[in-house]
C-alpha cells in the first residue's frame, strides 16, 4: 500500500505549475526514449496535451511558439527533438529583470495626491491678477474636497488653508474674507452627482412621442 502512495514530499518539484504533474510526467518519460523520431512524435503529442490543459494560451499569439518553449524549459533544456522552433535560451530564462525604481517626488499631504500639489504649483508661477486669484480659490475648494473622501468625520477649514498655503510655499494668499464651502454642501453636491438623472427617461419617452406624431 505504502509503496502505490506518492507524497508531495517525495515528489520532484514542478517547473511550470500551470501545466501539472501529468505533464511534466511526460516529459520525463520523453527524455528516456532513446530513438530521436519516435522522441519527437512523443513531443509532439504532449504539446497537444498542454495546450488543451492550457486552454488560455490559444489566445495568445504564436502561442505554439510558447508551449514549445515550455517544453523545454520544463525538460531543464535537455529534450533533443526536432522542433519547429528553436531552443530557448536558459540564461535568458534565468536572467532576473532590472529592478524598477520608486519615484523620489514624496507627496507632502497624501489626502491631496500628487497632482493637485502640481497644480498649485503652476497657479503659483500666475501672474498676479483675477484669473490667479480664481485658480487659487478653485485650488483651495479641491484641496476641502479630496480631504473629505479621506476623512469626512473631522475636517477643519483653518488646517486645509494651512495645507494650501504650505503647498505653495508660502507664495500664494487667500483674501481674508475667503470661505471654503461648507461640508455640508460639498457631501450634498457629490451625493446629486452620483445619483441617476430620473428625468432624463421621461425627457426621453417624450421627445419619442413628438417625433412619432411628427413623423405620421
Amino acid at each position: 500500500m505504502n509503496e502505490l502512495m506518492e507524497y508531495n514530499t517525495k515528489r520532484n518539484q514542478l517547473i511550470i505549475p500551470e501545466y501539472g504533474r501529468n505533464i511534466q510526467k511526460m516529459v520525463e518519460h520523453a527524455l528516456s526514449i532513446k530513438d530521436r523520431k519516435e522522441r519527437t512524435e512523443f513531443a509532439n503529442s504532449i504539446i497537444d496535451s498542454m495546450a488543451n490543459v492550457n486552454a488560455e494560451a490559444k489566445n495568445m499569439s504564436d502561442y505554439k511558439h510558447k508551449l514549445w518553449d515550455h517544453l523545454f524549459i520544463i525538460s531543464d533544456y535537455r529534450l533533443d527533438v526536432d522542433s519547429p522552433y528553436p531552443m530557448p535560451d536558459r540564461k535568458h530564462r534565468e536572467t532576473r529583470p532590472e529592478m524598477i525604481g520608486y519615484s523620489h517626488n514624496q507627496i507632502a499631504f497624501r489626502p491631496y495626491g500628487r497632482l493637485i500639489e502640481e497644480i498649485i504649483e503652476e497657479i503659483a508661477k500666475m501672474e498676479d491678477g483675477e484669473e490667479r486669484n480664481e485658480q487659487m480659490e478653485l485650488a483651495a475648494h479641491q484641496l476641502k474636497r479630496a480631504y473629505l473622501q479621506w476623512n469626512r468625520d473631522s475636517v477643519d477649514d483653518e488646517l486645509i488653508l494651512k495645507h494650501f498655503e504650505e503647498l505653495s510655499k508660502g507664495e500664494l494668499k487667500l483674501d481674508d474674507d475667503f470661505r471654503l464651502n461648507t461640508t455640508r454642501s460639498i457631501l450634498h453636491n457629490n451625493r446629486r452627482r452620483n445619483q441617476p438623472n430620473r428625468n432624463q427617461p421621461r425627457a426621453n419617452s417624450r421627445r419619442q412621442r413628438v417625433n412619432n406624431q411628427r413623423n405620421k
